[in-house]
């Protein structure tokens, strides 16, 4: 995961512990945008005021409660339960200050992180959403900005082969001329004239 990405995630778990404080009508919920330089390992307080300890409780355990269900995120520590005018509920990346009002007053966290951005829950929700929307937005873009798989070459058919036409040569074959053979000549006898007998020498 990177810092962007963990930063992200740190501020849903934020506006989700900020709902829960609603939820159980916790007073003058406000989250503090911690300045970098000073604030150490948390990025955001989360503080919200209880006007007796039962609600102090009550606040607190819904916090730990939907934490855990929703995103199966324990506390760190947690501290001053068992009085519950300042119940501090430790996550590292934010910490959550659940006050009874007079003791919120007196120690005035606010004013001792005056380098920090104070923001509503309304303001911080909107601010998240605005985030995520840009971040979907980025991913969407990116997405389609990848260059397309080039499409498969369609097998290559045989060409037909040519049919072979033989030439045929423009003189028509002359015909042999049939040689005359040559009339034997048939010469007759001539008959002996009659009554002369031919004698043997």
């Amino acid at each position: 995961m990177t810092t962007t990405e963990a930063h992200q995630q740190t501020r849903i778990l934020v506006q989700a512990a900020a709902q829960a404080c609603e939820d159980k009508k916790g007073e003058d919920t406000r989250i503090l945008e911690l300045d970098p330089i000073d604030a150490g390992l948390s990025d955001f307080f989360l503080v919200t005021s209880a006007t007796n300890d039962r609600q102090a409780i009550a606040i607190s355990d819904e916090v730990e409660h939907r934490l855990k269900k929703e995103f199966g995120v324990f506390p760190n520590s947690v501290e001053g339960r068992r009085k519950g005018d300042w119940i501090l509920l430790d996550y590292v990346d934010f910490v959550v200050h659940v006050f009874l009002t007079e003791r919120r007053a007196f120690y005035d966290i606010e004013r001792l992180r005056k380098s920090a951005r104070p923001l509503s829950p309304a303001e911080f929700d909107a601010e998240l959403k605005a985030a995520l929307a840009a971040k979907t937005l980025a991913a969407r873009s990116k997405k389609s900005a990848k260059p397309k798989a080039p499409a498969a070459k369609a097998e290559k058919e045989p060409k037909p082969k040519k049919a072979t036409v033989k030439k045929v040569s423009a003189k028509a074959p002359v015909a042999k001329k049939a040689t005359k053979v040559p009339a034997v000549k048939k010469t007759a006898r001539k008959k002996p004239a009659s009554g002369v007998t031919k004698r043997n020498p």
